[in-house]
C-alpha cells in the first residue's frame, strides 16, 4: 500500500481526528494499579479554569507549557499524570446565573435557596463543560478519566473534612470585623479579589465644633458620607496643635451626637489638618483604633450600600446620594470648609467593578500564620523551588505579612460552611451572639446539643479558593491514605501564572504542608517536610499581550480568542509561536505574522514527509524497500561509521547535540530555546541541507540502488526520530505523518508513548559537523557571489578554489555536493593564493571565486570589499576587548575563551586577505 499524504497541509482535516483518538484510546489514562515500584513519576494539576469560562490565549499559553512538558517526560518513560478539572467559581456563576433568571424576571430570592441551586447545576450540564470541549479540541494530554469539578460529592466530603479539622484545631474562627463588601454581590471578598484603581477625588475639610464653645477642630476626609457613624475624632499625641483638646467633646455635624477627641499614633500630623475622623464599622484603620479605645461600632449602611435608620434624614439613600446631600447640608450650615482635588485610589470588587464598602460583618476566618509557618519553611528549605528564583521573594514577602483569612462569603452557590446554630435564642449557640460557639461537624447534626432545640445552618459558603487550595491531595483520594497519594503526591510541577500566585499557590502550600504532613508514607513511617509540600517545582509564565506589547482587554479591542486562531492557522503553528516566544520572566508580544510563519513550517514538514513517502514508494517498487526493514534510529548507538557519507554522519551528530540541548532547555523550562533549536534542526538542518543532498543518492534504477536504499534508510530513519523530538511542540502533524510512515505496523498507538531523543552533546567522533561546516561556508560564498554578480539561479559557473590542510581532499570528495548545491559546473583547484582575485570568498580553510565574464564594476567591488573590511575591523575590535579583559578570561568557560581566540585568528587572516584585494584593486579604471 503506498504512502499517501494530501498535496496541501490542511490542519482543520486532521486536528479534531486525533484530538478525538486521544480521548476515545485513552492514550494519557494512568491506573495506579499498573505503575511499576521505582520508576519515576511526573504529575501536574491543572490550574482549574472557571467553568463559566471560554478559553483565552492566557489559558492557551499556560496549557502548551504544561502539554509539552507532560508529553516530554511520558516520551522519556516516566509515569506521567496530568489531572484535569474545572472550579465551580462560586462569585462568578451565580452572577451568571442570576443575570440568566433577570431575562426571565426572576430574582433568586424568588426560587429560593434549593432551587436556585439546582438551577445552577442545570446551568452547569448544559453549558458548563464548552472549555473543556475546548481543551479536548486543542489536544490537552491530560487523563479524562481523572477529571473534576470541584462541587464534585468527593470533593465536596473532602472540604468538610479540612474545615471541621482546623475548626478542631482552633485554626477557623468566627468574629466580627471590617471586611471588603461588595454591594453588587452582596458578600464579602478578600484584599486579593480588590482590584485598585486610582481615580480623581475630592479632600472635604470639615468643622466638627466643640461642646463647649471654644472653638472647632477641622477633619479631612474623602468620604463624607461616613461621618453619619463618626464615634469620635482622633490625634496624634504628640501633636502641639491637639494636645490640650484631648479628652473634650465634640458635637457631631448634621447628626447633633456628642463624640470624644481621641489621641492615637495612627493619626498622622503630616496628612490633612492632622484630626481624623473615627468610623469603626467602616474602615479598617478606624476599626482598630474603636477595639483599642473601646468605642462603639456604628454601622450606617446597609448591604446594598444604602444608608439605614443609623443615618437618620439621609436613610434609605445611596452612598453617593447621601454624599451629595451631606455636602450640601454641610456647606449650608457652614460646616464645609474646602473641598481640594485629590487622587484616590478606588477599591473595587474584582468580578463586577463595584466599589467595595469597608463594613463591619460577622464572617468566618483561617488564623492563617500557623499554615504560613509551614509553607514558608518549605520553600525557604528548598523544598519548593521557584522559577524565575525572583518570585521567591515575592512569596516569601506576601507569607511573612499575611493576614487572617476570610474564608465566608454570603452567597447561595458553594461549598456551605458546615456549621449550625440553635434556634433558642437564650441558648449559647445561637447565631445572635457573635461570640456563640456553633456546631461544627462532619455529619448533619439534628438538634441542639445543650438544650435539644432544632438547628439551623449557617447561610454562607466558603470561599471558592478554599477548595482549589486542597486540590493536590483531595483529587488525589484524601482524606483516605489511597494509593495515588503514594505514587503520585507530591505533584512534581505547578505551572500558574502571577495572578493567582496568592489566590492560589500560596494557599495550596499552606493547606498541604498543614494536612499533608499528618499523613504518614506508605509505608507507615511519618511523612517528612518535603514530602508534604503540594508540588516540588513551580514555574511562573509570563503575560500574553498584543503584538505592540499592550495588555490585552475587552475595552482595548485587542483580545484574540485562541480558537479563531487556532482555526485560521491550526493548533501546531499557535503552539509552537507560544513556545518559541516563551522566555522565563518575559512577557509574549503575541503576533500572528510569527504564526503565519510556522504555519510555513508546518507546511515544510509537510512537504518532506511527502518526498520522503515519494522516495519510499519509488524504493518499494523498484524492490529495494520493504517497510518491515525499517527500524527507528537508536538513542543510544549509530550505524554509522567513518567510511559513511559525511552528510549522513554530520546530520546524526547534529541531530544527537541537538537532541541533548532540547533536553537541557526545557530541563530549565527555556520553551523559546527548545523550540528555536527543533526549528532549526528541522528546517535548516534537515529540510534545507540533508534532504537536499541526499536527493543526490536515491536513484533506485541505477547500478547503485542498494547504496540508494541506505540512503532512503538514513533519511527515514533520522526523519522519524526528528518527528519525535518535534511531537511535544507539534503533536497534531507529527501524529499524522507519523502513522503514515508506519502505516498499519506503528510501534506504539501513538508517537506520544514513543520514546523521545535523548541525544549526546559529543557525538561527533568523526568531526563531522567541523567538516561539514566548511562545505557549508563554501555553498554559502558561491552563493553570496552569485548573487552579488546577479546570476541566473539556472545558470551554472565555474569556480577556482585555493585549499590547504586537507580541505581540498574534503571538497573534492564532495563535489558533487557544491555542484548540486551552489550551481556550480566546473570546480578549478590552484595552487597558490587567489585572494588578489575579484570577489573572491575567503576563509582560514579556503579561498574560492566565481569566475564569471561579465565585467567587474571595479568602483562596487571596492565598495563592497571595504565594507566587509568595516564589519571585520568591528568584529577584531570587540575580539580584542574581550582577550584583554583578564576578569572575563577568569571566568568564561574554557571552550568559550578556546573559540574567541580560534575566530580572533580567523579574522586577522581575512583581514589581511582583504588588505591584499583592496591593493590589487587601487588605481585600477576597470
Amino acid at each position: 500500500m503506498p504512502h499517501e499524504l494530501p498535496k496541501t497541509y490542511d490542519p482543520s482535516a486532521i486536528e479534531p481526528r486525533w484530538a478525538e483518538y486521544w480521548e476515545k484510546e485513552k492514550l494519557f489514562h494512568v491506573a495506579t494499579e499498573d505503575v511499576k515500584p521505582g520508576r519515576p513519576t511526573f504529575t501536574i494539576l491543572l490550574p482549574p479554569p472557571n467553568v463559566t469560562g471560554n478559553l483565552h490565549m492566557g489559558h492557551m499559553f499556560e496549557h502548551t507549557e504544561s502539554d509539552i512538558l507532560v508529553r516530554w517526560h511520558r516520551m522519556r518513560g516516566e509515569t506521567t499524570l496530568w489531572i484535569p478539572g474545572t472550579d465551580h467559581a462560586g462569585i462568578a456563576t451565580q452572577m451568571l446565573v442570576e443575570r440568566q433568571l433577570a431575562s426571565e424576571g426572576i430574582k433568586r430570592q424568588d426560587l429560593g435557596r434549593e432551587k436556585f441551586v439546582e438551577r445552577v447545576w442545570d446551568w452547569r450540564r448544559l453549558y458548563g463543560g464548552n472549555i473543556l470541549k475546548q481543551m479536548k479540541r486543542l489536544g490537552d494530554s491530560v487523563d479524562w478519566s481523572r477529571e473534576y469539578f470541584t462541587m464534585d460529592e468527593n470533593l465536596n466530603r473532602a472540604v468538610r473534612e479540612v474545615f471541621v479539622r482546623l475548626w478542631e484545631q482552633g485554626l477557623i474562627y468566627r468574629g466580627e470585623y471590617i471586611v471588603n463588601w461588595c454591594p453588587r454581590c452582596l458578600t464579602a471578598i478578600s484584599d486579593l479579589e480588590v482590584v485598585h484603581e486610582e481615580q480623581q477625588g475630592k479632600l472635604y475639610e470639615v468643622r466638627y465644633p466643640l461642646v463647649d464653645g471654644s472653638g472647632s477642630i477641622h477633619i479631612a476626609t474623602t468620604r463624607p458620607e461616613t461621618m453619619l457613624g463618626d464615634v469620635a475624632v482622633a490625634v496624634n499625641p504628640n501633636d502641639e496643635r491637639y494636645r490640650k483638646l484631648i479628652g473634650k467633646k465634640l458635637r457631631l455635624p448634621l447628626m447633633n451626637r456628642e463624640i470624644p477627641i481621641i489621641a492615637d499614633e495612627l493619626a498622622n500630623p503630616e496628612f490633612g489638618t492632622g484630626a481624623v475622623k473615627v468610623t469603626p464599622a467602616h474602615d479598617p484603620n478606624d476599626f482598630a483604633m474603636g477595639k483599642r479605645h473601646n468605642l462603639p461600632m456604628l454601622t450606617i449602611m446597609d448591604e446594598t450600600a444604602h444608608i439605614n435608620q443609623n443615618g437618620g434624614a439621609y436613610a434609605g439613600l445611596d452612598r453617593y446620594e447621601a454624599r451629595k446631600r451631606v455636602l450640601a447640608d454641610l456647606e449650608e450650615q457652614g460646616f464645609l470648609i474646602a473641598a481640594k482635588d485629590h487622587v484616590l485610589s478606588l477599591g473595587k470588587c474584582q468580578r463586577c467593578k463595584t466599589v467595595v464598602e469597608p463594613s463591619l460583618s460577622t464572617q468566618w476566618f483561617v488564623k492563617i500564620q500557623p499554615l504560613a509557618d509551614k509553607a514558608i519553611a518549605a520553600v525557604n528549605s528548598g523544598h519548593i523551588r521557584f522559577t524565575p528564583e525572583n518570585y521567591k521573594t515575592i512569596y516569601l514577602h506576601w507569607m511573612t505579612n499575611i493576614y487572617d483569612w476570610c474564608i465566608s462569603r454570603q452567597l447561595w452557590w458553594g461549598h456551605r460552611i458546615p456549621a449550625w446554630y440553635c434556634t433558642n435564642p437564650g441558648c449559647a449557640r445561637s447565631k445572635e451572639d457573635v461570640n456563640a460557639q456553633p456546631i461544627v461537624a462532619r455529619e448533619d447534626p439534628f438538634k441542639c446539643p445543650d438544650c435539644g432545640f432544632s438547628l439551623e445552618r449557617e447561610t454562607d459558603v466558603l470561599d471558592t479558593w478554599f477548595s482549589s487550595a486542597l486540590l493536590p491531595f483531595t483529587t488525589l483520594g484524601w482524606p483516605e491514605h489511597t494509593r495515588d497519594l503514594d505514587v503520585f503526591y507530591p505533584t512534581s510541577l505547578l505551572i500558574t501564572g502571577f495572578d493567582i500566585l496568592f489566590f492560589w499557590l500560596a494557599r495550596m502550600a499552606m493547606m498541604g504542608c498543614h494536612f499533608m504532613q499528618e499523613m504518614p508514607l506508605a509505608n507507615g513511617e511519618p511523612r517528612p517536610a518535603s514530602d508534604a509540600v503540594p508540588f516540588r517545582e513551580v514555574y511562573i509564565h509570563a503575560l500574553v499581550r498584543d503584538a505592540e506589547r499592550q495588555k490585552m482587554s475587552k475595552t482595548k479591542g485587542n483580545v484574540l480568542d485562541p480558537i479563531e486562531v487556532t482555526e485560521k492557522y491550526g493548533t501546531d503553528a499557535v503552539r509552537f509561536t507560544l513556545a518559541a516566544m516563551a522566555s522565563p520572566g518575559t512577557d509574549i508580544a503575541f503576533n500572528e505574522h510569527r504564526t503565519e510563519g510556522y504555519r510555513n513550517f508546518a507546511n515544510k514538514i509537510w512537504n518532506a514527509a511527502r518526498f520522503l513517502f515519494m522516495n519510499i514508494d519509488r524504493a518499494a517498487e523498484a524492490g529495494v524497500w520493504k517497510q518491515d526493514d525499517f527500524l527507528p534510529l537508536d538513542d543510544s548507538t549509530s550505524a554509522l561509521r567513518e567510511s559513511s557519507p559525511l552528510v549522513d554522519r554530520w546530520i546524526e551528530a547534529r541531530f544527537e547535540r541537538t537532541a541533548h540541548d532540547v533536553n537541557a532547555a526545557l530541563a530549565d523550562y527555556r520553551f523559546h530555546e527548545a523550540a528555536n533549536l527543533v526549528y532549526q534542526f528541522f528546517w535548516g538542518d534537515l529540510c534545507d541541507w540533508y534532504i537536499e543532498a541526499v536527493k543526490l543518492r536515491l536513484d533506485f534504477s541505477s547500478p547503485d540502488a542498494k547504496q540508494a536504499r541506505a540512503a532512503l534508510e538514513h533519511l527515514v530513519r533520522i526523519f522519524e526520530a526528528s518527528l519525535r523530538l518535534l511531537s511535544p511542540f507539534m503533536p497534531f502533524i507529527t501524529e499524522e505523518i507519523w502513522h503514515a510512515l508506519y502505516q498499519q505496523k506503528t510501534p506504539a498507538k501513538s508517537i506520544a508513548l514513543t520514546r523521545f531523543p535523548q541525544g549526546c552533546a559529543a557525538a561527533d567522533g568523526h568531526n563531522s559537523i567541523e567538516r561539514m561546516q566548511i562545505l557549508q561556508d563554501l555553498i554559502a560564498g558561491i552563493r553570496n557571489r552569485r548573487a552579488e554578480l546577479k546570476i541566473e539561479p539556472k545558470q551554472k559557473t565555474p569556480v577556482r578554489i585555493f585549499a590547504r590542510n586537507g580541505v581540498r581532499e574534503l571538497i573534492e570528495s564532495n563535489r558533487e555536493l557544491i555542484e548540486r548545491m551552489a550551481a556550480v559546473e566546473q570546480m578549478e583547484f590552484s595552487g597558490e593564493s587567489i585572494a588578489k582575485l575579484p570577489g573572491v570568498q575567503a576563509t582560514n580553510a579556503y579561498e574560492v571565486a566565481v569566475i564569471y565574464e561579465r565585467k567587474i564594476d571595479v568602483a562596487a567591488e571596492r565598495e563592497r570589499l571595504k565594507e566587509k573590511q568595516q564589519k571585520l575591523e568591528s568584529e577584531n575590535a570587540n575580539l580584542e576587548r574581550q582577550l584583554s579583559n583578564q576578569g572575563f578570561l577568569a571566568k568564561a568557560p574554557a571552550h568559550i575563551v578556546e573559540g574567541l581566540r580560534k575566530r580572533y585568528a580567523e579574522v586577522q587572516e581575512l583581514l589581511r586577505k582583504l588588505r591584499d584585494a583592496l591593493d590589487e584593486l587601487k588605481g585600477s579604471d576597470q
